[in-house]
């Protein structure tokens, strides 16, 4: 409940992806039940993979995070309980972003070598595969252990999204230059030379559309810069291209002609595609959507969310940090940081609606 696009293109997210998947899944929509049930009679061929939690209260776009956390039986509260307590694997939002992130923390806590979570987004890039960005807009101010971090846990998600064993590592500057940047990124650079990961040194920002790496390192202030850009390069590209469409009779036959290529290209810059975007680094899988999702963001949401569940990212992320980089004390010294600078605060009510 309280997403931009309605609670009825949620319910056929939900249904297509219980389908997709068949039997290996389960799709709890958490909500008002009474309006679930009103939509669900209203469909066909109704798999029996669903279920309904109930949940009275609604985060509006517009209440900030602090406001959302308070209210504990809204449905963003709901279903992230029931990831904390074993009864769902993975938790699906195109809710209050802000509310989402708060509570997911308060809820659910950090992974263990966890300062700070980070949302994750893919860019889509000239080779095909696409550039994992991290962070997007969880935090806006970072310290280098929190970048090293980001590092390790876009590291193992690129690793299940793209299927490869060891995604190459950048860090977003600017200037390819090891002397290049602030002192964040020179300390950053330090710290994810002596890591495990396969860091391939600074990259600019031309670096992360040419799919010249899999993993795109940055704090979340320039990383919600760099998603609002991708965000205007399709609407862009789909006026530019009705202009040009319109100037006279050949344009128009030769975009008929080309109509299958444009529909490919228009698709791969479309956020749908991707779904939504995980939070990494809380106690649990949690996927964050655009607040406009339509199913079929909704679908290849809830798929990414089941695929960090089967292939266990959380775990995967918890042996990385301790076992291979940083040891146990990682992160312990920075949890009361939540409250002073952590992810609550760092995004506006308009930030909250698109991310």
């Amino acid at each position: 409940m309280g997403a931009d696009s309605g609670f009825e293109c949620i319910v056929d997210g939900g249904l297509d992806a219980a389908r997709r998947v068949g039997d290996g899944i389960r799709v709890v929509f958490v909500g008002r039940s009474s309006d679930i049930e009103k939509a669900l009679s209203a469909r066909e061929d109704v798999p029996e993979n669903i279920s309904i939690h109930h949940a009275d209260d609604v985060i509006p776009m517009h209440l900030s995070a602090t406001d959302g956390v308070r209210l504990r039986n809204s449905s963003v509260a709901q279903g992230l309980r029931l990831v904390k307590e074993g009864k769902a694997d993975a938790f699906v939002s195109p809710g209050n972003t802000g509310a989402v992130m708060a509570t997911a923390l308060l809820t659910l806590g950090r992974i263990e070598g966890v300062s700070r979570p980070a949302i994750t987004a893919q860019f889509p890039t000239s080779t095909g595969r696409p550039t994992v960005v991290l962070d997007v807009g969880a935090n806006a101010d970072c310290r280098p252990q929190h970048l090293s971090q980001f590092a390790v846990m876009g590291s193992v998600y690129s690793s299940i999204v793209s299927r490869i064993d060891y995604p190459r590592v950048g860090l977003v500057s600017i200037g390819e230059e090891r002397g290049k940047g602030n002192d964040l990124i020179l300390e950053a650079q330090r710290l994810l030379k002596k890591s495990k990961i396969n860091f391939v040194g600074n990259i600019e920002g031309r670096d992360i559309l040419s799919g010249k790496i899999d993993v795109a390192i940055t704090d979340g202030f320039t990383g919600n810069i760099l998603l609002k850009f991708a965000e205007s390069i399709k609407p862009m590209l789909v006026k530019s291209m009705q202009r040009q469409i319109q100037t006279n009779i050949f344009s128009r036959v030769g975009a008929m002609l080309l109509l299958p290529f444009l529909k490919r290209m228009r698709n791969t810059f479309d956020y749908a595609e991707s779904g939504g975007a995980p939070l990494l680094g809380v106690n649990g899988i949690v996927v964050i959507c655009h607040g406009s999702s339509n199913a079929r963001a909704i679908t290849n949401a809830i798929v990414v969310a089941y695929e960090m569940a089967t292939k266990r990212i959380k775990e995967r992320i918890h042996d990385e940090l301790i076992t291979n980089h940083f040891g146990h004390n990682n992160g312990s010294q920075d949890k009361s940081e939540d409250n002073r600078h952590g992810i609550v605060y760092t995004a506006s009510s308009d930030d909250q609606r698109r991310l």
